[in-house]
């Protein structure tokens, strides 16, 4: 199957029609803590809206817990020190699993940087039309969309 050009008239729609949804939510089934939502926020921005699959959401949900639990074990580390008990501090072993957890997540996402900003170019213009028709929305209002735009 032939991908739709990023100029295109139907990019622009799909990318307005997005805008006018709103934020992605996890599935109703998963788990997501409130502090773990920062970096959902942040993640399924990295893709158009239309792109995302409940099985897709599932395992960003994964990544966005990853991605908070590697921040407060960082600060655990810089609190306690990286030697405790002069050993390293057991917590550089999950630290670094988590990493891991992330790169591999993010892969299999196609949310890396290669995918959001290299090869996958059509991906890239794709989620930057969406973000201008969210800006151009913002700056309108909500109740300035034109009635023919699907909302959620």
């Amino acid at each position: 199957m032939r991908q739709t050009r990023s100029d295109s008239a139907e990019v622009a729609i799909q990318a307005a029609q997005n805008a006018a949804q709103g934020p992605l939510k996890p599935p109703a089934h998963v788990r997501l803590p409130a502090k773990a939502r920062p970096f959902w926020a942040a993640l399924v921005r990295n893709r158009p809206r239309h792109k995302w699959n409940e099985t897709d959401l599932a395992t960003a949900a994964m990544l966005a817990r990853a991605q908070h639990d590697v921040e407060r074990l960082q600060r655990e580390i810089d609190q306690e020190g990286d030697v405790v008990a002069g050993k390293l501090n057991p917590k550089h072993a999950l630290l670094d699993k988590l990493g891991r957890r992330i790169v591999t997540l993010s892969r299999l996402l196609h949310v890396h940087p290669e995918a959001t900003q290299g090869r996958a170019r059509e991906q890239g213009n794709a989620l930057e039309a969406e973000r201008a028709a969210e800006q151009a929305l913002e700056t309108a209002g909500a109740s300035n969309v034109h009635h023919l735009i699907r909302r959620a």
